[in-house]
């Protein structure tokens, strides 16, 4: 049967860690009539978060899909991590939504997770709505965190509802378009709630922030603007269809608030959701590209009866085997029937279909554009992977995953624990592309690659207990890069004479800087047939390749250009073999050259402390080379933003709790690459020699 798709939601909520954003999931579901007995995060007990280490450091690791139904639509909602270390899956989520649900702490306020969701959310252009929750905080405060959200984040919240008393005294919301105050008793059950006339105390500012709102939004058509400039003021559902239209277009961001652990105000947001958010057919498509990756020009248009483009975003692995998290774009999805996956090349059959309901499921005969659903016993298929119909085969734009800052060496105690390790971490790395492995081909160490400490704290902890694989772990390593400071023009002949034909390649080339962050370029400028065009691409690849070890210390060596100036070659003698030969000696020559320097990565830090702690905190972020960028004073602490090499944060949490006695907070991400002082750059290249004697040894 066909659904109705203008009736479909798919909604992301994402937050900073600690905003709630668990807590008001637990509340949509409980309200939406699928939970009975709502779960507490801090009972350990949230529906959504089944894994165990979930339940016990009381964060989200995992997004969880669950569809639930409220007022006749259906919404299908991801619940996204808000921890930086797991922003990958913040990325992947945005990339599979069509609105989303950005929740905020009333004390805390726009948090520097906040910023890096609300920036990703941005680029992928996703409609939000903004919850304010946790006004019953102490220190909490709607209307500085709607300044916050204008002046940290330069978006543009419309204010739809107002909070009834503050801080404990919170007693509910006033709807801003029908005048009308939603009141709860404090029994806690969501359902037990008034509405009422608007309490005489705050009748002025209702009316003022009305009409704020009506202003804002009748600027979303020209003629309700007109009539309201006379004096007529347009009907309810005029406005609402205004703030529609602007929420589409991004142009504001219509904005609640409440309590959701007191169940206060979370009708108000799913009905926001039904009236504001877009449906599946609103969105802009997604493009479609080739098999080569050119865009084709057509996109994948949300209509049944279109070709299948799907895309699986998440792979998650549970007690049935693994999980496949499918968003369908197009066309429809049946049990039983073959699909190509563009990226392997290889059709595969979909065996069982199942809509998720957190850790609960339902098996389904199809599904279709507009769904988000879990399929099972997919073998080849990856996140990003897009699968589509065999006989008209596109691929959806592919997703795009960070470079891992930080590796670790583990390793097994027993020979049977190191086969169990090999399948874990198979598993692991399907689920998650920001995680990498390697093996130490000298020291047959397994090494692991992440984005943060916790990033790989948390893999061991789920190798140990998920999969039940002891490890040693080693020291974390910083991932240094190397590059190169002058521009150098120098030239390298490879000649090599042995019995029957000789190798040649004469090469003139031009090694030289480029600006942070672009990578590696490579340019011929050869004219006359000096270098015949069939072997430029055997140079480009010696330098290419002899980039992943650096002449200092072996680390990866980034933004550098190579030109290809001039050279000569044997009718006979010359081959691809000997261009790229001599490409990879002419790195090793003119490398040391080009005034090598090793980079670090540096981490963006935000440190919330109180007051009395500024002075031990900042001088021992001195001491750790960081570079304080500014202090705010927040509700509650001080928030210092800084700069910092991750070689120096490791164990941060530590210090930074001796020094507050335990209250001081801290979020960190990779900023970029710097270059290193010198002690430590030495310090870098002489561990890096020692390394390589031990394996000689």
């Amino acid at each position: 049967m066909a659904t109705d798709l203008t009736r479909y939601r798919n909604i992301g909520i994402f937050a900073h860690v600690d905003a709630g954003k668990t807590t008001t999931t637990e509340r949509i579901l409980k309200l939406t009539g699928k939970i009975h007995k709502i779960g507490e995060v801090h009972d350990g007990a949230a529906t959504t978060d089944f894994m165990d280490q979930e339940q016990e450091r009381g964060i989200t690791i995992q997004s969880a899909a669950t569809t639930c139904f409220w007022k006749d639509h259906r919404l299908n909602i991801i619940d996204t991590p808000g921890h930086v270390d797991f922003t990958i899956e913040v990325y992947r989520s945005l990339k599979v939504l069509d609105g989303g649900v950005g929740v905020f702490c009333g004390s805390g306020g726009v948090e520097p997770q906040s910023e890096t969701n609300w920036r990703y959310a941005n680029d992928s252009e996703v409609s939000r709505i903004i919850y304010v929750n946790k006004l019953d905080r102490i220190g909490a405060d709607f209307f500085r965190v709607v300044k916050q959200v204008e002046e940290v984040l330069g978006a543009n919240p419309l204010v739809m509802v107002l909070p009834i008393g503050r801080e404990s005294e919170l007693k509910g919301v006033v709807d801003l378009l029908t005048r009308k105050a939603w009141v709860w008793d404090d029994s806690g059950d969501p359902l037990n709630y008034e509405v009422q006339d608007v309490p005489e105390d705050m009748k002025d500012a209702v009316e003022e922030w009305r009409e704020k709102l009506i202003e804002t939004a009748v600027e979303q058509d020209d003629d309700l603007m007109e009539k309201y400039l006379e004096g007529e003021e347009p009907s309810i559902e005029d406005v609402k269809n205004c703030v529609r239209k602007g929420t589409i277009n991004l142009d504001f961001f219509p904005t609640y608030c409440g309590s959701s652990f007191k169940n206060k105000g979370v009708q108000l947001i799913l009905d926001a959701v039904v009236d504001y958010l877009p449906s599946p057919t609103e969105v802009k498509p997604q493009p479609e590209i080739d098999l080569e990756g050119n865009e084709t020009g057509s996109v994948a248009e949300v209509d049944v009866n279109k070709p299948l483009r799907a895309l699986a975003f998440k792979i998650m692995d549970d007690k049935y085997g693994a999980l496949t998290f499918t968003r369908i774009y197009s066309g429809k999805l049946e049990k039983g029937t073959n699909v190509l996956n563009t990226f392997t090349g290889k059709t595969e059959r979909i065996g069982r279909i199942v809509e998720m309901h957190a850790d609960s499921r339902e098996e389904v005969d199809t599904a279709q554009a507009g769904d988000i659903v879990a399929l099972l016993g997919m073998k080849n298929t990856q996140t990003g992977h897009t699968l589509c119909d065999p006989d008209q085969p596109a691929t959806l734009e592919p997703m795009v995953f960070p470079d891992p800052v930080i590796s670790i060496a583990i390793a097994t105690r027993d020979k049977a624990n190191a086969e169990k390790l090999s399948t874990s971490i198979g598993k692991m790395v399907k689920e998650d592309p920001s995680f990498r492995v390697e093996t130490d081909e000298d020291s047959g160490e397994t090494i692991i690659q992440g984005m943060g400490e916790l990033h790989l704290d948390i893999k061991v902890d789920i190798l140990k207990r998920t999969y039940g694989v002891e490890v040693d772990v080693g020291q974390p390593q910083v991932a240094y890069r190397e590059t190169v400071t002058q521009r150098i023009e120098d030239s390298y002949t490879h000649k090599k004479q042995s019995g029957g034909s000789g190798q040649f390649g004469k090469i003139d080339y031009i090694i030289e800087p480029l600006e942070p962050g672009d990578g590696f370029q490579f340019e011929s400028k050869v004219v006359g047939g000096n270098i015949p065009k069939e072997f430029w691409p055997a140079i480009e690849k010696g330098f290419g390749s002899s980039r992943e070890r650096g002449v200092l210390a072996g680390y990866p060596t980034v933004d550098f250009k190579v030109t290809l100036t001039d050279g000569s070659y044997h009718p006979v003698d010359s081959s691809a073999v000997a261009f790229e030969t001599a490409a990879k000696a002419g790195y090793r020559q003119t490398m040391p050259k080009a005034g090598a320097e090793i980079l670090e990565p540096i981490m963006k830090l935000d440190v919330f402390v109180s007051e009395d702690h500024i002075g031990d905190v900042i001088g021992d972020l001195n001491r750790r080379r960081g570079i304080i960028k500014s202090q705010e004073p927040t509700a509650t602490s001080v928030q210092i933003k800084a700069e910092a090499p991750l070689s120096e944060m490791f164990g941060y949490i530590g210090s930074l709790r001796t020094m507050t006695s335990g209250r001081g907070q801290f979020s960190m991400e990779f900023s970029h690459y710097a270059s290193c002082p010198r002690n430590v750059a030495e310090q870098v290249i002489k561990e890096a020699q020692e390394r390589e004697e031990a394996k000689k040894k």
